[in-house]
């Protein structure tokens, strides 16, 4: 699938991956919307800057954890923008949330942003990308899914979820629509994260360094226009670090 002329929607679009991944689908062509729930000067000023590179993209207000919210977001992208040819869950929670401390509010919040909000967009889009015979959504997950952070857990759980849920999506939407996962490692680091705790990591990373944003964009770019025998997949993209 050539991006170029196609409609992609990007979750969390505003800042950081998200946004990496925004610029890249820009950058192929692509008429672009993005949500953001937080990041109003952030979007606004993405939106402005794209519109001036001649980009079509709408910036959509948008708070996962709202069922409601997430409708209204898809109805607004496809009356302005056309149905949506491909979908990127990158927006997230990620909080730290140690166990004997975590509320069930903590639980809720991450399992509704992380999980029950993909779940709600690709039900929004799937049918229709059925119907036209062609799309693409690509999940971002975490290699803690397969190895949770202790003080993590219900962010954890919801990228477990998460992968269950891409590899159930792409046996209910093939052979029309292919669903692939992304298991990234540490791409960016959590703000005031320690320097012991950084070097122990890259201790633990066979290639020694993080990965950046525009790896990601990369990886999703793959997904959607060259993988095309591809469904159902977790790409690792955390430098070796699940491997050891």
């Amino acid at each position: 699938m050539d991006l170029a002329q196609r409609t992609v929607l990007v979750t969390g679009g505003a800042i950081r991956v998200g946004r990496a991944i925004v610029e890249a689908a820009a950058a192929r062509g692509a008429r672009v919307a993005f949500t953001y729930r937080n990041s109003g000067g952030p979007a606004a000023a993405l939106a402005a800057d794209l519109t001036q590179q001649g980009t079509t993209v709408r910036a959509v207000r948008c708070d996962q954890r709202d069922p409601e919210a997430i409708r209204a977001a898809v109805s607004e992208v496809e009356t302005a923008l056309g149905p949506v040819d491909v979908l990127v869950n990158s927006a997230a929670m990620f909080e730290r949330t140690p166990f004997a401390e975590a509320t069930l509010e903590d639980w809720d919040a991450h399992l509704e942003t992380n999980l029950r909000g993909p779940w709600l967009l690709s039900q929004a889009v799937g049918p229709g990308m059925r119907a036209r015979g062609c799309g693409a959504i690509v999940n971002l997950v975490d290699i803690a899914a397969e190895r949770p952070y202790p003080a993590y857990l219900p962010y954890c759980a919801s990228k477990a979820g998460l992968v269950a849920l891409t590899r159930g999506l792409a046996r209910v939407l093939a052979p029309e629509v292919r669903v692939n996962g992304i298991a990234i490692g540490t791409v960016l680091w959590p703000e005031d994260y320690p320097d012991a705790a950084k070097a122990a990591t890259l201790s633990r990373t066979p290639l020694r360094r993080t990965g950046t944003p525009g790896d990601v964009a990369e990886a999703v770019v793959y997904l959607v226009e060259r993988a095309e025998f591809v469904t159902g997949a977790i790409l690792p993209l955390d430098g070796g670090r699940s491997l050891t």
